[in-house]
């Protein structure tokens, strides 16, 4: 499914916020709150953008990079959250944030965190070519479903090299 990032403006933090706090996306991620989204797209080493799709540009989610100016080269995936499950978004957003990090960005280094409770996402990075780098044990908190305790972060990265490779094979969207 084609997707558009366009750059997120202040009038689009409600709905930002708001698909956050959806109780199908709270498992799987650490909420900011308003100032925190504004942060992001004040700050020049973030870039934060709504997740269009359809005909009518329709929004669909919102991702977060951070470290866009790293002098090491290294740019995180910060927060990719999208409202519809199940559509391929989420592979056209990762495969586009790719090509933004190591195009763009000149990334050596493109990484994220993820939730071990997010089994989804962990097989849709690994299918991109992301390598788990090592785990934080039972390092966020979680509430889910009235149950409260602890869940891993898995740390997982996608070097340029590996991503070059990828490109080589075919393995990547053409650059357009």
């Amino acid at each position: 499914m084609p997707i558009r990032l366009r750059p997120t403006v202040l009038s689009d933090l409600d709905a930002v916020v708001e698909i956050e706090h959806d109780a199908r996306n709270l498992p799987f991620i650490t909420p900011w709150d308003r100032t925190q989204h504004e942060g992001a797209i004040r700050f020049p080493d973030f870039r934060h953008f709504i997740i269009e799709s359809g005909e009518g540009s329709e929004r669909q989610g919102f991702v977060i990079l951070q470290g866009c100016r790293n002098p090491h080269g290294s740019v995180e995936l910060k927060r990719l959250v999208l409202q519809p499950k199940g559509q391929g978004l989420g592979r056209a957003a990762v495969r586009v944030l790719k090509r933004m990090a190591f195009s763009d960005f000149r990334a050596h280094r493109f990484w994220l965190d993820v939730k071990g409770l997010n089994t989804r996402a962990q097989h849709l990075y690994r299918s991109e070519g992301f390598v788990e780098e090592g785990r934080l044990r039972e390092s966020v908190r979680v509430q889910v479903d009235g149950a409260d305790g602890y869940d891993d972060l898995i740390v997982m990265s996608l070097l340029d090299r590996e991503y070059q490779a990828r490109r080589a094979m075919g393995q990547e969207d053409p650059v357009a």
